[in-house]
């Protein structure tokens, strides 16, 4: 074999890499290879794909020049692959795609030979100890018999490594047989494939050893590709799971927070005041009724603001005049949607830190603007404010309150959001949240 057949196992290796690529940015052929299991219609689609796909590489060959494009036929490697991805069916249906455009230069065996190679795919992939050793699978001879001596607990599963390897070999060897028996025979060439051309042994040796490792990488090279695809896929998805559980986690520790510091507050007013711990107790179930309706992670500004009436005015029956509430709400921004209880643990802090401790009591204010797309929140009092050193560390070692806020909203917004406080000592603190607007339909989340 020449440069020239040397350079067209290198292009075949290169378009195989292309075409996987390609075929690996599509989300049909994403969702097709993160499924194990599959109907039969769905292996029907993938067999659909794949054999579209390949039977498209084998009319570029036939359709160019008779040597110039011979590296683009790959439908013995795209046979093998759609009986590993998807069994015997879409392994047969496959093969008997990809080999119809050979009919127009009459290799009538292709046909046999790539159908019997995709079904081969199938018995490889059931032979597989778990469908994940499929995307293992490395053209390195050495590696698997290293693996296979390493493992010593798990010889089938080192062992199914080595048979997939020499199966492929035997595909290429069995391509290599039909060819160059009806090729020898005058019998025509009824199916393609590489010929070393070379009549001197070393290099006729050196030149099939080429060919058979091309095809050993022409089917690895695709599944190392697609099995990238897949694991990006799955790390996606662990990280909206994971995102999910700490939003959940989260919640779950401001509702318990709220309910008691609540029930503390009707404790302290069964002996003094009977009367007024039974309003308490109807009002709270008021409020843990809302609660117990609302599984969802936003809700319209003005729902979240008549639960923060709600809940003052659960908290004005233990601090009486003392404590004074006020809004600033602009009309535009009701029905925007916030991140659900997000402005009570604000105020309960403010209630808490600020004004408990203040003899005179105070006021907290709620003011709302828009400003083009973004929705700015602020909740501020009048109470004995932060310190300097406090101040700095507040968002992230606040307490249930401030610092489980500002973590929803990083799990929620990531970076499109902003949070800061501004204290005084004996001058208050103001609490202001910046986010973007939401499109979610309000209808979702009524």
């Amino acid at each position: 074999m020449n440069l020239e057949g040397y350079l067209t196992l290198l292009v075949k290796l290169a378009a195989m890499a292309a075409i996987a690529s390609i075929v690996a940015r599509l989300s049909t052929f994403q969702s097709m290879i993160m499924r194990e299991t599959r109907t039969v219609a769905e292996r029907a689609v993938l067999a659909l794909w794949l054999g579209v796909v390949f039977a498209a590489s084998v009319a570029v060959r036939i359709a160019g020049p008779q040597t110039a494009y011979q590296a683009a036929d790959l439908g013995l490697e795209g046979s093998l692959l759609a009986g590993l991805l998807g069994g015997y069916v879409t392994g047969l249906i496959s093969g008997i795609l990809i080999s119809l455009p050979t009919f127009i230069h009459s290799e009538y065996l292709t046909l046999p030979l790539l159908a019997s190679v995709g079904v081969l795919g199938g018995l490889l992939r059931d032979l597989a100890p778990t469908p994940e050793e499929i995307w293992r699978f490395s053209p390195y001879p050495d590696v698997n018999i290293y693996r296979f001596f390493k493992e010593k607990r798990d010889h089938w599963r080192t062992g199914f490594q080595l048979i997939f390897f020499v199966a492929i070999l035997c595909a290429e060897a069995l391509r290599q047989g039909l060819g160059n028996l009806f090729h020898r025979s005058g019998g025509g060439n009824l199916v393609f494939y590489l010929n070393p051309p070379s009549n001197e042994e070393p290099k006729r040796s050196l030149a099939t050893a080429a060919i058979y490792a091309t095809t050993l990488f022409a089917v690895a090279i695709p599944l190392k590709i697609w099995n990238n695809t897949r694991n990006e896929k799955k790390l996606e998805e662990q990280e909206r799971l994971l995102a999910e559980a700490r939003l959940a986690a989260l919640t779950s520790q401001i509702n318990p927070h709220f309910l008691f510091n609540t029930l503390n507050s009707v404790s302290s007013l069964i002996r003094t005041d009977p009367t007024q711990a039974r309003v308490m107790v109807v009002k709270l179930s008021k409020v843990l009724r809302r609660l117990l309706r609302k599984h969802e992670n936003f809700s319209p500004l003005r729902d979240e603001l008549n639960f923060i009436e709600d809940y003052l005015s659960i908290e004005v029956v233990r601090f009486g005049e003392k404590l004074h509430f006020e809004t600033d709400v602009a009309a535009n921004t009701l029905d925007m949607l916030i991140p659900t209880m997000v402005l009570q643990p604000l105020v309960e802090n403010s209630i808490k830190h600020g004004l408990s401790s203040k003899v005179e009591g105070g006021t907290i204010r709620i003011r709302t603007h828009r400003s083009e797309t973004r929705l700015h929140l602020q909740v501020e009092d009048d109470g004995v404010g932060i310190s300097e050193e406090k101040l700095g560390t507040l968002l992230e070692h606040g307490g249930i309150g401030v610092s489980n806020v500002n973590e929803r909203l990083k799990v929620l917004f990531g970076a499109e959001y902003r949070m800061w406080i501004e204290s005084q000592p004996g001058n208050g603190t103001r609490v202001q949240i910046e986010l973007p607007e939401l499109e979610t339909d309000l209808a979702a989340v009524s």
